[in-house]
């Protein structure tokens, strides 16, 4: 057993059990509070419902994109192969074997989260730029694999036929999936894929994906399997997006061959970058300015994208760090 491995099993020191539990920060539940309360206030500030759904949905996607990217030192191009794996395992199950949403869900999830788990050791041999070709590669294969396999898929139309049903929660209590009702499912998945994340990053694991975006050669000489920890990291990831992916689905009763396209996994990439690689609530606060932007930019003119671009394109050049980053940074020179 190596010296890293004889550290990992001795017992806490005394000062470390007595440290007192970690404190919520007030901003993480103003931000519980305000989403919590969103089909109050939503509309009167010009939003609606469903658009809220898609940022949490896309926020969770990023997020868990993020533990590869931002934690990990990961770049992946490719998953939206996760994404919509999970999406299209939700329709096929809510349109051939079931009515149950949270099986359907699950059954997403599962799927995308296998293939990820699967294909990781694989994608984790390799580095830097070759790391990201090999994930654009298999998201390609699968969003030709969508396309080409109409039989199933839909082919170039994309999944429908199937829509969201009722969730019995107790006799004679139902969960109705109206826009109020499925984003309340969203928040609910959001919150319980946000908190993996939190565990995960605040555990020796999370340390350890740390180490490995710092220094991998300094982590293979104390004898750590870097390998692993990457691939593990990469699974974890894809269970989260293959989650998020089964929301989206549900949302648009429909699954599209898009939501395996590289232009999807390189948004998630711009939604992390803009948000704060390295920084938990980045990835949502990145989304929050995406999504909203795509939906008000889009109605104005046709070049929507221009306007996401000239947005990327700034943060990059005066917040490398990302919003988050920046107003973190900010706030510790202030202080």
């Amino acid at each position: 057993m190596s010296a890293s491995q004889n550290a990992a099993h001795l017992p806490a020191s005394p000062d470390a059990q007595a440290r007192p539990a970690r404190r919520v920060h007030p901003g993480t539940l103003l931000l519980a509070l305000a989403l919590l309360t969103v089909p109050l206030w939503v509309s009167h500030v010009g939003g609606y419902t469903d658009i809220v759904s898609r940022v949490l949905i896309y926020a969770l996607a990023a997020m868990g994109l993020n533990l590869l990217l931002g934690f990990t030192g990961g770049l992946s191009f490719g998953h939206a192969a996760y994404f919509g794996l999970g999406s299209y395992a939700v329709g096929l199950m809510l349109k051939y074997a079931t009515h149950s949403v949270p099986l359907a869900l699950l059954v997403g999830t599962v799927v995308g989260g296998v293939v990820a788990t699967l294909l990781a050791p694989l994608v984790v041999r390799r580095r830097g730029i070759y790391f990201a070709m090999i994930t654009i590669a298999i998201g390609q294969l699968f969003y030709f694999l969508s396309v080409r396999w109409s039989s199933v898929t839909g082919g170039y139309d994309g999944l429908t036929g199937f829509s969201r049903h009722p969730i019995h929660v107790l006799p004679g209590l139902t969960w109705t999936l109206g826009s109020t009702g499925l984003y309340y499912l969203v928040l609910l998945c959001f919150a319980i894929g946000a908190w993996i994340i939190f565990a995960v990053l605040n555990s020796p694991l999370g340390h350890t994906f740390v180490a490995v975006r710092e220094n991998q050669k300094r982590l293979r000489f104390l004898g750590v399997n870097v390998t692993f920890y990457a691939a593990a990291s990469f699974a974890i990831s894809g269970f989260i997006v293959a989650l998020a992916g089964g929301l989206n689905a549900l949302l648009d009763n429909f699954a599209s061959p898009n939501s395996l396209s590289n232009n999807l996994s390189g948004d998630l990439v711009i939604i992390a970058v803009l948000g704060g690689m390295r920084n938990f609530w980045g990835p949502f606060v990145g989304a929050a300015i995406f999504v909203l932007v795509r939906d008000y930019a889009s109605n104005a003119t046709s070049n929507w994208m221009t306007v996401i671009g000239l947005i990327f394109v700034l943060s990059v050049l005066f917040f490398p760090l990302g919003i988050m980053g920046f107003l973190q940074r900010k706030g510790k020179v202030q202080s």
